[in-house]
């Protein structure tokens, strides 16, 4: 069916239209797909439109192929009211290479001129009234030289997903291996470091060319490692916990790959529970990401708000409902934590990234989360705020609960972590004399446990 001229004139919210246009160079093999995005925010009298090319051999990708991906794009662009989006789309879907890998020359910079005509009649009347607009062309931009999709599939909760190894730019060579949901495609779940399997040389050891496995050592996520840092918050009262031959204890509400778990097991001798509300992302967790089930690491299958409040209100843990919504991995849980640690998103994208959900900062979730805490225990929350208002309620729902608000500022320019603690925080004592501080500075950047602000 063909598409009516007029459909562009004016600037509808959150109207997605996508098409597909002869390739300018005639190449019979190839088309052109072209998808049309006005953003959800209310138009201004004077809006604006631009366009992007999606990079050579990324046209499949979700960040490029989808509406959620496309609308992840626009918001990131501030003042965008329209994001015209080009890419090529072969005839034969299967010439798509599997292994991406960054293109030195630019395809498209030769369609910028040949393309300018499409981008005016998919441009709204009102840019018209000072003359012939220009139409800027946006560079997408990302630190991946090269990957590969290892597995996509689905899950009750998060949808499509899919697991992929990248290469990333860096002094040395970088590989990493990442999960992302279809629903949130720019948004990464989680990331970890990997490393080429014991054999093989290091002229093999390219995407595609070696096996990787989980480097469990460390962790890349920009936001796990101020998480981590929050325990030093409480570092004395972990300390004699540990002095008195018991472990510490975490509660990890969103497991996604399971990265945060493994490294609190493994680096800092913690007894983990974890909390994730779909089971297929726990297996591809235990398939590609390298959390263990043991002794020291439980995971519970289940709603995380729901599972909390179990832990709050019912003594002897948590077991499986009459649904099989909670699935146990392990005997009963003590559901007293030193620290909570939380990493759930809005799983709502139509406004751009943004975490905690909501409904998690209601008060009884907090009165509940906080029953569950130790004395002297503390929770750590990721903060995505869309705006200021969000993050100011936010601070003012935790505030009314905990005793006191520190803050993180991971540098990224989009994440904050939150920290409440349930009393006032013991003064410091040196490094030296804390063996729990001196693992905690070894293992992390000391850097971010110096930032700490209270808030």
């Amino acid at each position: 069916m063909a598409l009516d001229p007029t459909t562009f004139e004016t600037l509808t919210q959150s109207r997605f239209i996508t098409f597909t246009f002869p390739h300018p160079s005639n190449d019979p093999n190839s088309l052109l797909r072209v998808a049309v995005l006005d953003s959800p925010i209310q138009p201004t009298e004077s809006p604006r439109v631009a366009a992007m090319f999606a990079p050579e051999h990324r046209n499949s990708d979700w960040t490029f192929s989808t509406e959620s991906g496309h609308l992840q794009l626009l918001l990131s662009s501030p003042g965008i009211s329209r994001l015209i989006l080009i890419g090529n789309q072969p005839i034969n879907a299967h010439s798509s290479p599997s292994i991406y890998r960054r293109s030195i020359n630019n395809d498209f910079n030769s369609l910028e001129v040949s393309l300018k005509p499409l981008f005016l009649a998919l441009s709204p009347k009102s840019l018209f009234k000072h003359g012939i607009p220009e139409i800027p062309i946006l560079r997408y931009e990302d630190n991946v030289i090269c990957g590969v999709v290892l597995e996509q599939c689905v899950g009750s909760f998060a949808g499509e997903m899919l697991v992929e190894d990248v290469e990333i730019e860096s002094e040395g060579r970088e590989f990493r291996r990442r999960l992302r949901f279809k629903r949130m495609p720019n948004l990464i779940q989680t990331e970890i470091r990997v490393v080429p399997e014991v054999g093989f040389g290091s002229d093999c050891m390219g995407i595609g060319e070696v096996e990787f496995r989980p480097d469990i050592q460390v962790l890349v996520h920009p936001y796990l490692v101020p998480m981590v840092a929050s325990l030093s918050l409480v570092g004395r009262c972990i300390e004699e916990r540990i002095q008195g031959g018991f472990k510490p204890k975490a509660l990890c509400v969103g497991v996604g790959g399971g990265a945060l778990l493994t490294f609190l097991r493994a680096q800092l001798g913690f007894e983990v529970v974890g909390v994730e509300a779909d089971k297929e992302v726990l297996r591809v967790a235990r398939q590609y990401f390298g959390l263990l089930g043991n002794e020291s690491i439980r995971v519970i299958v289940g709603d995380a708000i729901d599972v909390i409040e179990k832990f709050a209100y019912h003594s002897n843990g948590v077991h499986e409902g009459e649904n099989g919504s909670y699935l146990y991995d392990g005997s009963d849980v003590n559901n007293k934590f030193d620290a909570i640690m939380v990493d759930l998103d809005s799983s709502d994208a139509k406004n751009g990234t943004s975490a905690p959900p909501l409904e998690f900062v209601r008060k009884q979730v907090l009165l509940a989360a906080k029953s569950i805490l130790c004395d002297f225990g503390i929770l750590a929350i990721n903060v995505i705020p869309p705006n200021r208002s969000f993050y100011e309620k936010l601070i003012n729902e935790f505030r009314e609960v905990f005793h006191e608000l520190y803050e993180i500022d991971v540098g990224n320019g989009e994440n904050f972590v939150v920290v409440a603690t349930m009393s006032p925080t013991m003064s410091f004592i040196s490094d030296c004399e804390n063996s729990f501080l001196t693992r905690l500075r070894m293992v992390i950047s000391g850097a971010y446990m110096d930032s700490i602000r209270k808030i």
